[in-house]
């Protein structure tokens, strides 16, 4: 068993297996890949392992505890945190305050409690400015300073992606699993979005799940990939190794094979 794990996950709707018997673990600061082609179950998995859906069968396990039937935000406390293939900011806030918003699972008192209290000396207060310290150092990590004070419905789509990984970064989560970070982007951002996946997983000591369709990424940021269709594990290795196998040829790139 690996740092965190997945074991015999299953999951139906409508009498389809979305999920079906799915097994694997990811050791600690591990970049782990899962590819497949469209409704293979890929973020069925996330949304199982965040919480938003309670598998039929099997464990979501993470440092010897199994988190299925605890709710999405007790899942967040105990160290997931992850990003969605559309967007989930709010775009008529700042790049700082959707930050703050990350923080919101540390916080004892409520975010805007420290305004109303005795001045800056009150516990609240102070709290809010540690908070904003941290937020100020994920900023200048992803060099968002420039953006820092702007809307977020007015950021490029690339910029917005970052921000959206940011904010997960603000939950200081043990786990991240990032949803097709790179749908949108151009190739210059991609390059940069590769970058920042692997400067996280060092600076911050992170453990990432990557779900991802660009198959240049992949080959490029993964320890491992586990490649999936129709709910099902089709193989799972090291990517030059995956990107080999027939059936990942042909269920997920076609004939051709990858370039």
């Amino acid at each position: 068993m690996g740092y965190f794990s997945v074991e015999n996950l299953s999951i139906s709707f409508g009498g389809i297996k979305a999920v079906d018997n799915i097994s694997f673990s990811v050791e600690k600061n591990e970049i782990f890949s899962i590819i497949g082609p469209n409704g293979s179950g890929k973020t069925t998995i996330f949304n199982l392992i965040s919480g938003i859906y309670k598998p039929d069968d099997g464990a979501v396990i993470m440092e010897g505890e199994n988190l299925v039937g605890k709710t999405p935000d007790r899942i967040a406390k105990k160290g997931i945190a992850r990003t969605f293939q559309n967007i989930e900011l709010f775009a008529n806030a700042t790049v700082m305050d959707n930050l703050m918003l990350g923080r919101h699972i540390h916080m004892n008192t409520g975010i805007f409690t420290g305004a109303f209290m005795f001045g800056k000396r009150s516990p609240a207060a102070r709290e809010e400015v540690e908070h904003r310290e941290k937020v100020e150092k994920i900023i200048d990590f992803l060099e968002l300073q420039s953006v820092r004070d702007q809307f977020v419905g007015s950021l490029a789509y690339g910029k917005r992606k970052l921000v959206e990984v940011g904010r997960a970064l603000a939950l200081e989560p043990k786990v991240m699993l990032l949803d097709e970070p790179s749908a949108g982007m151009n190739t210059e951002e991609k390059d940069d979005l590769t970058i920042w996946i692997k400067d996280i997983r060092e600076d911050y000591q992170m453990t990432i799940l990557l779900i991802e369709h660009d198959m240049n990424m992949i080959m490029g940021i993964s320890d491992r990939v586990f490649a999936m269709q129709q709910g099902k594990k089709i193989t799972l290795g090291p990517p030059q190794e995956v990107q080999k196998h027939p059936e990942v040829i042909k269920a997920y790139l076609g004939e051709e094979g990858i370039s």
